[in-house]
């Protein structure tokens, strides 16, 4: 018994390693049948490296299935023993983390609703100290890197050695293509802030629907993601939760060969030497503009001492207007988004704005 707890030891170790890494499963656990027929059809892809299932699903509103609890682990573990494949649960509270490993659940996952919360985090953490387990952990619901960062900063103080991030998208106002709003470049600031911290994407829940599931997925693994979780089931249609995002097996199958796979980097010499040479083209243009932005900021600290001498407002609307309106209309002749024109020049704006409010109140 004890070789073979070492051997499973071992198995996660490596999969922890493995990239990509693929982990895949129904969102809710609902039968003991459907569980074990949707880990034979995931194995039987010989892509899927890890079983998912929500055992406790922490709903929105209440109403809603809210997963079977207990009951489904033993199902899981039996899957497991059927198929081989290692097992992964998201847990909310201390008692959960004790019931998932009490049945030998192999990765635990901390979901968006938790890490939302310190209190909930702290209790989860609390139940990992003297534990030897992977623990993968959601981003909040809402755009807060520093919440995302303080959960992973409990669980580490908690001794676990092996944390994983899970980007599954971000609560947003307005948004209407995505369930949740990707917002990638949180995603990218949280990697650039963990190095080597594995970072992987959840498509389902950014998606919301199968019909871009693959694009989303392709566009995280070419932003050099670890790899994905996805969530699939034997009857996409009928499944008890989130039915429009899941798909079967066999599709899975399909998407992920369709995916192009890609690495960090090569050996190739004519590569390394042509991006080395762009890059250092870059830095120099970014060494211009970091010019050219402080010689408007002095413009900007001259404008605000005559604003003052004349009991003029910092804020002229129809002169921002005016600014915006220009550089949009450039910079799409630049082949430059509209959406990068608005959030760059508010940025400047902004700075602006904070020199002349300095030279205003001295």
């Amino acid at each position: 018994m004890q070789a073979t707890t070492i051997e499973l030891k071992e198995k996660i170790q490596q999969l922890w390693n493995k990239r990509p890494l693929i982990i895949s499963g129904p969102c809710s656990a609902e039968t003991e049948e459907q569980v074990l027929e949707t880990a034979q059809r995931l194995a039987a892809t010989g892509k899927v490296d890890m079983l998912r299932a929500g055992i406790w699903k922490p709903r929105t509103r209440p109403g809603s299935f809210e997963g079977v609890g207990v009951k489904g682990l033993p199902w899981l573990a039996n899957a497991k023993k059927i198929t081989g494949l290692p097992t992964a649960v998201e847990v909310a509270t201390g008692k959960q983390v004790e019931d998932a490993l009490n049945f030998d659940v192999d990765v635990l996952w901390i979901g968006a609703r938790t890490t939302v919360n310190p209190f909930s985090v702290q209790e989860v953490a609390d139940a990992l100290r003297g534990v030897d387990v992977p623990v993968l952990i959601k981003n909040p619901i809402n755009p807060d890197l520093e919440l995302w960062t303080g959960a992973v900063e409990r669980v580490a103080k908690a001794g676990i050695k092996q944390i994983g991030l899970i980007h599954r998208g971000f609560s947003s106002y307005g948004n209407t293509e995505y369930r949740n709003a990707p917002m990638w470049h949180l995603a990218i600031e949280m990697k650039r802030r963990n190095p080597g911290m594995m970072l992987i994407c959840d498509p389902s829940h950014i998606s919301g629907r199968r019909d871009i599931l693959l694009d989303v997925s392709q566009k995280s693994i070419d932003l050099d993601y670890d790899g994905l979780m996805i969530e699939s089931h034997i009857d996409p249609d009928n499944a008890w939760s989130d039915a429009m995002q899941q798909v079967t097996p066999e599709v899975l199958l399909k998407m992920l060969d369709s995916i192009q796979w890609r690495v960090e980097t090569t050996d190739e010499k004519s590569f390394i030497t042509a991006l080395e040479r762009l890059r250092e083209q870059i830095n120099h243009l970014d060494d211009e503009l970091l010019q050219l932005l402080g010689q408007r900021m002095k413009i900007a600290d001259k404008i605000g001492e005559y604003k003052k001498n004349n009991s003029v407002t910092i804020l002229q609307t129809s002169r921002w207007n005016e600014i915006l309106e220009r550089a949009m209309a450039k910079g799409e002749k630049l082949g430059l988004s509209k959406e990068f024109i608005i959030k760059y020049f508010d940025a400047v704006h902004m700075e602006s704005i904070s020199h002349q409010n300095k030279i205003m109140n001295s």
